[in-house]
């Protein structure tokens, strides 16, 4: 068992190195990171043979991700986006499933196929939203509709979640009883949010802002406290963090939290990315490369292809549609968790298990060489189309 100092320097010098390579050779940066998990992982030489306290760990850096994302959220121009955004998510995913559905039994992988399909329905949020240049993300039409489907399928990913919960115990009243709390989540979680907000946080803000180290540790606590009452309610933390994000998009500090959380976000998405690759176990793709194959390709062509025509047929600009769903043409973080809790609930076997990795980490890898080659994004290898 290594020492959390021997894995933080393994994680972040060899990130290092490999970002140093993949930046010499005009690569995504984001394939370095997960490039190094596969080959120190425990699956391949083991130089960590452990990674669940690097993912715990790195599932911060998703929480400082939505924070960020709600702090500049404008709440008006959201709400208008959430009917497009319905539309899309849903038609998608059904398209979506029901063509997994058939590759799945032409490998002759049969009911599994409804699972597999259900898991690979979502985009990445973390790929999509630091890919996005920040211009882009809050002031433009192209990141107010990524924002506004990418927020439909975490719910749908969050519920999905729960249910698969539900249906792995065994008491009936647990069952109510989580139930009701899902039902009452959001709208409880959003108001103490708002009245924490109004009434406390917002005078702690205006009272001490000229303490800079202040307003970041108080920034912290907020966030960190929101995804844990979250939970409270059987949501995600991820939710939690971007409702407190939203309920203080609206102070003038917004900005300086944005700007001075940035770096501690990027600290721990690189351990997120590192995570994925390390979790990935190399020796068992042999035996579903076909069926992986078939699905990475489904996903990089259909997702963009279903997302451009239900866009344009809520009358958005074909050039605008067809950005958007090549952005949103990936796996996603929740297709992980998705297929390793129902596995554990018995509901998925441990090779759709192993399918669902490889196709989003796949998609990942592929779909963000595309973004970065092709459009505007914080690490495009081309000083024409790096925005920041």
């Amino acid at each position: 068992m290594h020492s959390l100092v021997f894995v933080f320097f393994l994680v972040f010098f060899g990130a290092s190195v490999f970002a140093t390579l993949a930046l010499y050779t005009r690569q995504a940066i984001i394939v370095a990171y997960i490039a190094l998990g596969v080959i120190v992982g425990p699956h391949c030489l083991g130089f960590i043979a452990d990674t669940t306290t690097v993912h715990e760990i790195s599932d911060i850096g998703i929480m400082f991700l939505l924070f960020l994302l709600g702090l500049n959220l404008e709440i008006k121009s959201m709400i208008k986006m959430l009917g497009k955004a319905m539309f899309v998510c849903i038609t998608s995913s059904v398209i979506f499933i029901a063509a997994t559905v058939l590759i799945c039994h032409f490998f002759g992988i049969g009911a599994q196929g409804f699972i597999i399909g259900a898991a690979l329905i979502f985009s990445s949020t973390i790929i999509c939203l630091k890919l996005l240049p920040t211009t882009a993300l809050h002031h433009k039409r192209i990141g107010e509709l990524v924002i506004a489907i990418l927020l439909i399928q975490d719910l749908i990913a969050i519920l999905m979640l729960t249910f698969i919960s539900l249906w792995s115990s065994q008491t009936d009243s647990f069952h109510l009883f989580s139930l009701i709390k899902l039902l009452l989540a959001l709208p409880v979680l959003g108001g103490v949010g708002f009245l924490a907000q109004r009434y406390f946080l917002f005078k702690l803000f205006r009272k001490f802002s000229r303490f800079q180290e202040y307003i970041f540790l108080l920034s912290i606590g907020w966030c960190l406290g929101m995804a844990q009452l979250a939970m409270v309610f059987g949501l995600s933390n991820e939710i939690g963090a971007f409702i407190a994000g939203v309920t203080v998009a609206s102070s003038p500090i917004a900005k300086y939290i944005y700007e001075n959380l940035k770096p501690l976000r990027d600290f721990f998405l690189i351990l997120f990315f590192f995570s994925v690759g390390a979790g990935f176990q190399i020796a068992l793709l042999p035996s579903v490369w076909g069926v992986v194959l078939a699905l990475t390709i489904l996903i990089l062509i259909l997702k963009p292809i279903v997302h451009f025509v239900t866009l344009w047929l809520v009358r958005e600009t074909p050039k605008e549609s067809f950005e958007i769903g090549m952005r949103l043409g990936q796996g996603s973080e929740f297709s992980l968790m998705l297929i390793a809790l129902a596995n554990t609930a018995g509901i998925a076997t441990a090779s759709s298990e192993i399918i669902v990795e490889a196709v989003a980490i796949l998609s990942f890898i592929i779909s963000s060489y595309i973004i970065v080659l092709s459009y505007p994004s914080p690490i495009a290898v081309s000083d024409r189309l790096r925005r920041d």
